[in-house]
C-alpha cells in the first residue's frame, strides 16, 4: 500500500509519472557572491526551460564549526580547504532571497530552497516557499527531517550516499508527520560523478520500495545521463547550473552550462514522450517488400524467381514468405513491369 502521493503539485506543474519531466537548476554557490549573478542564473534558467530554480539557504556556522582540526578538512574536490572556510565562500546571504523570489515571479519560474538547520526552516517559512529540498547528508538528521515535514509543503530529497535503512528512517518520520507530497531523489555524492558510479538500475527500485515519484540529483558532466535516465522512471532532474565556467566558484566545475541545460529539458522531454505504453500493431503495416514483376509478363506465361519477377521494395504486393506458392504458376492477365503481383494476377 502506498503512504505518498503518486503525484502532486509545485507551483501548480504535475510531478509524478507520466508528467513532464520537472526541471530544476541548483544555483548552489554558483552565485559567486554576487546578486547580480544570482539573476543571471535565474533568467538563463528560466530562458533554457527550467522549471524550477533552487538555493541553499544556510551559513558556514548552521553546517560546521570553524575548526583546523583534521576531521574539519574538505574531501574530494575541495580538498586542502577546511570546511568552515568553504562554506563561508559559498553561502548565499540571506538577504537576497526576498529579491530573488521576486525575480522568480516576474519571469514565472519557481524558486525553492535547501534548509539545513530550524533557522533557516523558519526563515524560508516566513517567505512561503513552496516547497523544500532535503540535502542529502541532511536525510540523517531526523529532527530537520520532522521539521521540514511539519510545514506541510511538498518535499524533495536526495539520497546521495544513504543507505536504504537511513533513507526508510526519513521516509518513516515524513509519513508520522503526514507529508504525501514526496518526491526522492537518487544521487551519487561525488563531484563530478562518474558514470559509471550512478547506477540507473535503482530508480525502478526506488519506485518499487517507496511506491512515489523518483527523481536524479546529477552529477556527472554533461547532458546524457539526466536525459537517459527519464528512460528509467525518472519525473525530475536536478541539475547544478551556471551561466559561464568563467565565473568560478565552489561549483562551477562540474555544473551545466547553458546549452547541456537546454539539452537536459528538450532530451528529457523528448524520452518522456518516446516511452508511451506497452503497444503493437493489431495490423501488421505495409511490408517494406513484396514480389514484383521485373519484365512485361503476357497472359499465360509462367512466374519464374529473379527472372520475370522477384521480391523488391516497396511493399504492398504479396509478401516474399509465399514466393514458394507463387513461383511456377501461370498469370491469368498481361502484367507490365513494375507491377506489385496480387493473387488476382494468378491462376
Amino acid at each position: 500500500m502506498s503512504f505518498f502521493n503518486k503525484k502532486f503539485k509545485i507551483d501548480n506543474i504535475d510531478i509524478g509519472n507520466h508528467c513532464k519531466p520537472y526541471i530544476i537548476a541548483e544555483m548552489s554557490a554558483n552565485h559567486a557572491n554576487d546578486i547580480n549573478i544570482a539573476i543571471e542564473i535565474i533568467k538563463k534558467a528560466k530562458e533554457c526551460g527550467a522549471d524550477a530554480i533552487k538555493i541553499q539557504t544556510y551559513t558556514a556556522d548552521t553546517l560546521t564549526l570553524n575548526c583546523k582540526k583534521k576531521e574539519f578538512e574538505a574531501k574530494g574536490a575541495w580538498e586542502g580547504q577546511y570546511l568552515y572556510d568553504l562554506y563561508l565562500d559559498a553561502s548565499m546571504p540571506w538577504e537576497w532571497t526576498a529579491k530573488l523570489q521576486t525575480v522568480a515571479k516576474e519571469i514565472g519560474i519557481t524558486l525553492f530552497s535547501s534548509p539545513f538547520d530550524f533557522s533557516s526552516v523558519k526563515f524560508l517559512e516566513d517567505l512561503n516557499m513552496p516547497a523544500y529540498k532535503i540535502a542529502s547528508p541532511e536525510i540523517i538528521d531526523l529532527p530537520l527531517v520532522r521539521r521540514i515535514a511539519q510545514t506541510g509543503k511538498p518535499i524533495i530529497m536526495s539520497t546521495g550516499n544513504a543507505t536504504l535503512a537511513q533513507i526508510n528512517e526519513a521516509c518513516a518520520i515524513l509519513i508520522e508527520e503526514n507529508a504525501r507530497d514526496l518526491c526522492i531523489l537518487k544521487c551519487t555524492s561525488e563531484y563530478p560523478a562518474s558514470p559509471k558510479n550512478i547506477n540507473l538500475k535503482t530508480i525502478q527500485n526506488m519506485k518499487e520500495i517507496f511506491k512515489c515519484p523518483i527523481g536524479l540529483s546529477d552529477h556527472t558532466l554533461g547532458s546524457a545521463i539526466p536525459i537517459a535516465s527519464v528512460a528509467m522512471g525518472t519525473c525530475m532532474i536536478e541539475k547544478h547550473f551556471i551561466v559561464d565556467r568563467k565565473n568560478t566558484s565552489a561549483d562551477s566545475f562540474f555544473s551545466a552550462t547553458p546549452n547541456e541545460l537546454k539539452a537536459i529539458v528538450d532530451g528529457s522531454k523528448m524520452v518522456q514522450e518516446a516511452i508511451g505504453k506497452v503497444s503493437y500493431p493489431i495490423l501488421s503495416p505495409k511490408p517494406q517488400r513484396s514480389l514484383i514483376c521485373i519484365k512485361d509478363i503476357k497472359k499465360g506465361e509462367m512466374l519464374k524467381d529473379s527472372i520475370n519477377f522477384k521480391s523488391l521494395r516497396p511493399g504492398g504486393g504479396i509478401e516474399p514468405k509465399y514466393l514458394d506458392l507463387v513461383k511456377e504458376r501461370l498469370v491469368n492477365t498481361d502484367i507490365k513491369f513494375g507491377t506489385l503481383l496480387t493473387w488476382e494476377h494468378l491462376s
